[in-house]
């Protein structure tokens, strides 16, 4: 299993620059929306999803059978080969599916050229979706669409290699503080204490520990160039530096859960992908998963996820919202994470979900305190170049990586 942000950089640039290239030769989609004749007969939804897998091809076809059969319409699911790619040509090219699966770090790029409906607020109790991830598909101070499901990011350790390092339950660490002061025993020990993902998707975790981020809520201002940015830039390279935490290519790893799986590193920075990873490829390692160790400024994980959307040219937009409605009632919710591991987005089925998948507790409480992806268009070679900094960080300047990512975003955002 290979975690889906290891495939962003890969998916970037072709959807952006058609639908950019598409607004800006004028056939703008807001427009041409507004003109789509709207059809209130039954509908032939065509429904466009990014599968993990069988197992969620065949959960979301199922559900979208039972609500067609019981709503009189029709939906045929298709699941993408490459949905950035597919999903961008698509939308470019005026043929969109009725509803599909956005991605937050692609939300803004759709959005702000009118490709997507704003219907948030229409789906009923709007506000049981957590407040984390109706902030990142919010676009203009409008809610555009509704979450489907999210992941967090928590701490896995090693149970076994925890203790081969004289640690005990007492030592899991809570702050940066105890972070350093474990590392430093395994370190001693001759091992390595953290796989770390180098990337702005585990990194970043360290900022919004510190009370910093990336860009403003609003996604108009970049805000990496923030002495509390600065701060845990040098606490994550202080643990590089030292040896406590190595990238994944140090480690001879893919990823940091295939060198956790490996046995090459006590704790890993991952999100609850890493349950399926651990149990069909490494499935006897033994592993206890706890929050993140809060930083000066509190709590802090990253969160991703995904939302249903409703293309601005689709004919049949009351009826989508209806079956959107359907995929994010809460008994559908806990039925998908039966069928294929994801957590649900809505707050009321919380407890239903952690009494179902009690070691879970960590990743689904971590949506009270997680910061979204960065929610602004046409970034994909500000982040890419951000990306090359990271990975360097270890003999770089945290401070000119921070300054850099201002400087390229407000040119890209035409500031």
């Amino acid at each position: 299993m290979t975690p889906r942000t290891l495939t962003r950089a890969a998916l970037a640039g072709l959807t952006a620059a058609a639908l950019f290239g598409t607004a800006a030769c004028g056939s703008g989609f807001d427009d041409s929306a507004k003109d789509t004749k709207q059809s209130s007969g039954p509908a032939n939804l065509q429904i466009m999803i990014g599968s993990s897998g069988d197992a969620e091809t065949k959960a979301v076809q199922d559900a979208a059978a039972k609500w067609a059969s019981s709503s009189g319409n029709t939906a045929t699911v298709t699941p993408a080969q490459d949905l950035t790619q597919q999903l961008g040509q698509a939308l470019a090219g005026g043929t969109p599916p009725d509803v599909f699966y956005v991605d937050a770090s692609r939300f803004a790029d759709y959005a702000s050229v009118g490709a997507l409906e704003p219907y948030g607020d229409k789906v009923s109790n709007k506000d049981d979706f957590y407040e984390s991830l109706r902030n990142t598909f919010t676009y203009d101070g409008k809610l555009y669409c509704a979450p489907k499901d999210f992941s967090t990011l928590a701490l896995e350790i090693n149970t076994d290699l925890w203790a081969k390092a004289g640690l005990t339950d007492a030592d899991v660490p809570t702050t940066w503080d105890q972070l350093t002061a474990a590392s430093q025993k395994i370190k001693a020990k001759g091992m390595v204490a953290l796989a770390l993902g180098d990337t702005r998707d585990r990194i970043g975790a360290f900022m919004v520990q510190n009370g910093g981020w990336l860009m403003s809520k609003d996604g108009k201002q970049p805000t990496a160039d923030t002495p509390e940015n600065l701060q845990a830039l040098q606490y994550v390279k202080g643990l590089l530096t030292n040896g406590y935490a190595k990238f994944p290519k140090q480690l001879d790893a893919g990823w940091s859960g295939e060198a956790f799986g490996k046995g090459k590193a006590v704790m890993t920075i991952e999100g609850n992908w890493i349950k399926g990873a651990l149990k069909n490829d490494f499935p006897n390692v033994k592993y206890k998963v706890v929050p993140l160790p809060a930083g000066p400024k509190g709590q802090g994980t990253l969160s991703f996820t995904q939302c249903w959307g409703i293309a601005a040219k689709s004919k049949f937009k009351d009826q989508a919202i209806k079956f959107v409605e359907a995929m994010t009632a809460g008994d559908q919710q806990i039925a998908f994470a039966n069928a294929f591991g994801v957590m649900p987005s809505r707050q009321s089925v919380r407890d239903q979900y952690t009494s179902a998948f009690p070691a879970d507790k960590p990743f689904i409480d971590g949506a009270a305190y997680a910061q979204g992806p960065v929610n602004a268009p046409k970034m994909d070679s500000v982040l890419r170049d951000l990306e090359a900094g990271l990975q360097g960080l270890a003999n770089g300047d945290p401070k000119s990586i921070l300054a850099n990512f201002d400087k390229n975003a407000k040119a890209a955002l035409g500031g």
